[in-house]
């Protein structure tokens, strides 16, 4: 493996460990306020992650030119503001984080969809 599969798959294992981490957490505590956080964190970076590792690895052509390089970058801002963004409104706080990365979350999976559909034609 490497390249863009590569690196969708270390994000995805390390995103996976830090959500095991913050299970733990949440079990230990016994607080689960968060949970809905550290749930999309798991889905969309140690689940969405490997999958679109796995995608690029076993179709290289989809792995060529500047859109999957665009689709890691915002992919990784999706994750970066969902899941914090779900855990402030949690917490009390505002929705603007929450918002922001559920529309790069939605971004990131159009942008797959176009390399998905483009690598059919490859």
């Amino acid at each position: 493996m490497k390249g863009i599969a590569f690196g969708f798959m270390v994000l995805a294992v390390c995103l996976g460990i830090l959500g095991m981490i913050w299970g733990i957490q949440m079990a230990a505590s016994k607080d689960h306020t968060l949970a809905n956080a550290h749930a999309h964190l798991n889905l969309i970076g140690w689940v969405g992650f490997a999958l679109y590792g796995f995608y690029y690895h076993v179709v290289p052509s989809a792995a060529q030119g500047r859109l999957p390089r665009l689709h890691l970058v915002v992919s990784v801002l999706a994750v970066g503001t969902i899941a914090p963004g779900i855990a402030i409104v949690k917490s009390g706080g505002g929705d603007a984080l929450a918002i922001l990365g559920s529309f790069l979350t939605l971004a990131s999976a159009l942008i797959f969809l176009v390399t998905v559909i483009r690598s059919r034609a490859a």
